[in-house]
C-alpha cells in the first residue's frame, strides 16, 4: 500500500487512497488585461519575461516548446491550477485534487477565476473533457510521471510534464512555480512569488527556533492503513523549510514512491519529537483514539497534531503550492507551536 498524497480522487467521488495521499491549455493572451471568458488571459499586473516565446521547459521526457503565448491552459497537476492563477492566468480546465469543490482551490485562490473552470479527473484525466477545450498548453507539473499519460496528453497541446527525478509528485513548489512560469511566459513574474513565499516561510522558522533540528513525522490513516510521506513530498517540503528534520526511520524507508506504508506491528516508527497525522476517507478519531497511536511517546507527551480530514487546514498543509504556503504559515504553523510546548 502507498500512502495517499493528494487525496485520491478520480472523476469525482473520493477514492480510497492507497496507503496514503495523492494528487491547462491556452492559445494568445495578452499581457494585461484579466479574462472574463475564462480564456487564460494573464491579469494586468502580470508581465511576460523577456524574450519569453518561444518558451522552452526541460521535462522528463525533454525539452517541451510553447510557440506563443497560451491562451487556453489546462491545469491537471496537484497544484498547477492555483500556481497559474497565481501568475494571473486562469485555466479553462483543471483537476480538483482535495475536492473543493466550486472552481477547484482552496480559499487562498478565491475571486482568482472570473468564470469556474471545467473540472478534470485527477488519477485518470477525462481526456475527452481536455480534447474538447482546445488547449494549447497542458500544465501535468505535479504529476505521477506516467510515459502513457505524458503521450496522451501531448498529442493535444504542449504538455508540461515532470522534471527528472519527479516521479510520483515529488516536486517541490518553487521548482514547479519555475517551470509553470517558463511556459506561461512570466518567469520574471515567478521569481518575484517564490521569493516572497520563502521568505514568509524563513520568517515563520526565525519566529520558532524551537522547529529547528527537531524530528518530525508527517503522515496518515486511510482505510488501507498507515503511511507517512518521505523527503522531497509536499508536506515534507513545508515543514523542512520550518526548520524540522523529516522523521529519518521513515527516510530510511523511502523507495519510488512519495510515502512509505507503516503497519500496526511497526507503528513506534511514526515517533519523533512531532508528530503530524491526517485522516484520509476515515475520520480523525480513527487514529487520535486509536491505542497504538496514543502508546506513542510523543503522543503520550501531547506533542502531536492530528488534523480533521476534510479541514482547510489539513488541505492547505497538504496542497503546499506557491498560494497556499501563506495560508499554511499563518495557520498551522501556530498549531505546531502550540504542540510543542
Amino acid at each position: 500500500m502507498s500512502l495517499p498524497s493528494p487525496t485520491r480522487r478520480g472523476r469525482r467521488p473520493v477514492r480510497a487512497l492507497a496507503a496514503a495521499l495523492l494528487l491547462a491549455l491556452l492559445g494568445t493572451v495578452t499581457a494585461c488585461g484579466s479574462s472574463s471568458d475564462g480564456t487564460g488571459s494573464a491579469s494586468s499586473g502580470a508581465s511576460a519575461d523577456s524574450g519569453a516565446f518561444p518558451a522552452k521547459v526541460a521535462t522528463k521526457f525533454g525539452t517541451v516548446t510553447v510557440p506563443s503565448r497560451p491562451a487556453r491552459v489546462v491545469a491537471l497537476g496537484w497544484g498547477d491550477a492555483e500556481t497559474a492563477l497565481a501568475l494571473g492566468v486562469q485555466p479553462v480546465g483543471q483537476s480538483d485534487w482535495l475536492a473543493f469543490g466550486g472552481d477547484g482551490t482552496g480559499p487562498w485562490a478565491k475571486g482568482r477565476y472570473d468564470k469556474s473552470p471545467q473540472r478534470i479527473g485527477t488519477l485518470e484525466p477525462e481526456y475527452e473533457k481536455i480534447a474538447a477545450l482546445k488547449p494549447d498548453l497542458i500544465l501535468d507539473v505535479k504529476s505521477s510521471g506516467d510515459r502513457t499519460r505524458y503521450d496522451t496528453l501531448s498529442k493535444m497541446a504542449p504538455t508540461i510534464g515532470v522534471p527528472k527525478g519527479s516521479d510520483q509528485y515529488k516536486i517541490s513548489w518553487q521548482k514547479q512555480t519555475t517551470m509553470v512560469s517558463r511556459a506561461l511566459g512570466l518567469a520574471d513574474e515567478g521569481r518575484k512569488l517564490i521569493a516572497a513565499t520563502e521568505a514568509k516561510s524563513a520568517a515563520a522558522a526565525k519566529a520558532h527556533p524551537e522547529f529547528k533540528g527537531r524530528t518530525i513525522t508527517v503522515g496518515s490513516r486511510t482505510s488501507s492503513g498507515w503511511g507517512a510521506y518521505v523527503q522531497g513530498t509536499d508536506r515534507v517540503n513545508f515543514v523542512q523549510a520550518l526548520g524540522f528534520r523529516n522523521n529519518p526511520d521513515v527516510d530510511a524507508k523511502a523507495g519510488a514512491s512519495f510515502s512509505v506504508d507503516v503497519s500496526e506491528e511497526n507503528l513506534q516508527m511514526l515517533d519523533a519529537d512531532l508528530v503530524v497525522m491526517a485522516p484520509i476517507g476515515v475520520k480523525a478519531a480513527k487514529i487520535s483514539t486509536d491505542p497504538l497511536f496514543t502508546s506513542l511517546p510523543a503522543v503520550k507527551a501531547g506533542h502531536s497534531v492530528v488534523f480533521e480530514g476534510d479541514s482547510v487546514l489539513s488541505r492547505a498543509f497538504a496542497t503546499n503550492s506557491v498560494l497556499s504556503v501563506g495560508y499554511a504559515v499563518d495557520h498551522v504553523v501556530p498549531l505546531f507551536a502550540a504542540a510543542l510546548k
